[in-house]
């Protein structure tokens, strides 16, 4: 019965836009012939609450940073907590951005991609009282989002050697991308993105090299404790209402997914995408998310809020949420 309450959920799933109304119908007729049985009745439930619904309330955010962002905010770790709390949602996991690399230098504008050295065993330290405090009213998963550079790493593979038994969820995630012996940072803002197609030459150079970053990301051995989860997959797309790639990137977007499945790797679904000027689409978008469904790849929703006021941003747009699973889950 299970498994054809499952297969009847795909099914309508992948045709919604024709089949909404005739599964009204049907079940119409179904009532008013006396045929609704109990299973007939557990599979009406199924559709009407989850499907044609449109969804769940969200169950988990596990793309959240914090106040040791140097480009976030000061808001604090107990407010983030407390917006969760009240709208019962069951996991979150807090995934600052790592520390640099060792020789790594940040070449960003402003200097502040990343959360200093120093700060790392404070913020776990304060995770931990947190997760304590909270422990009866909510699963909190102390994370970090870990960059994969290209060139980095050994580095990256010992820090996570040295810190990943701190880790309850970690993301890996690229940022940034080599141009010869420079590195550039792909979301820092429009005008600088700008600025990397004209050093690149194109945009679609941009892209190709973002794109072959992220592969390098899923398939390098970063050892037992590489991250399980890509972020952000289309983060190349950040700009792209301003700054369209000259051709289209979906094979090489779909030939990543498949990588990502063959690795067992699940993905950061991520809405922050959404609330972007140049973007106003999630991180991968829809049409990726269809074929990432059809492999089995898990999706788990992350906010990339960097303020309370981002938290649950673009989660009411996104796609197939009776689907969304959790790190604790995976």
């Amino acid at each position: 019965m299970y498994f054809f309450g499952k297969n009847i959920r795909k099914f309508l799933f992948f045709h919604q836009n024709n089949l909404k109304k005739y599964v009204y119908i049907a079940f119409m007729i179904t009532c008013k012939h006396n045929f609704l049985s109990s299973y007939l009745y557990f599979l009406k439930k199924i559709i009407f609450q989850k499907f044609l619904r449109g969804g769940k309330e969200m169950i988990a955010d596990n793309h959240i940073h914090t106040p040791f962002c140097p480009h976030g905010t000061s808001d604090q770790l107990e407010e983030y907590v407390e917006w969760f709390i009240s709208r019962k949602v069951e996991e979150i996991s807090f995934t600052e951005h790592a520390p640099l690399p060792e020789g790594f230098i940040d070449s960003t504008p402003t200097k502040d991609s990343f959360m200093k050295k120093e700060l790392l065993q404070l913020y776990l330290d304060e995770l931990n009282k947190i997760k304590q405090k909270y422990k009866s009213k909510i699963r909190i998963n102390i994370g970090l989002e870990i960059d994969f550079i290209e060139g980095f790493e050994q580095e990256t593979r010992q820090f996570l050697s040295e810190f990943g038994t701190m880790l309850d969820d970690s993301i890996l995630s690229v940022h940034f991308i080599k141009n010869g012996p420079d590195y550039f940072c792909i979301d820092y803002s429009a005008d600088y993105f700008g600025y990397i197609s004209s050093v690149f030459g194109s945009v679609s150079e941009v892209y190709a090299k973002y794109y072959n970053a992220i592969r390098k990301s899923i398939v390098t051995d970063l050892g037992p404790y590489k991250p399980k989860r890509i972020g952000h997959l289309t983060l190349a797309r950040k700009f792209h209402l301003k700054f369209p790639p000259e051709r289209s990137f979906q094979h090489e977007e779909e030939a990543l997914l498949e990588l990502v499945k063959s690795n067992k790797l699940a993905l950061d679904y991520n809405g922050a995408g959404l609330v972007k000027e140049y973007c106003r689409e999630s991180y991968p978008p829809d049409y990726l998310i269809e074929k990432a469904y059809r492999l089995g790849i898990p999706l788990v929703y992350g906010s990339d809020a960097h303020q309370v006021n981002d938290l649950g941003q673009g989660y009411n747009h996104l796609k197939y949420q009776t689907y969304f699973t959790k790190p604790s889950l995976l």
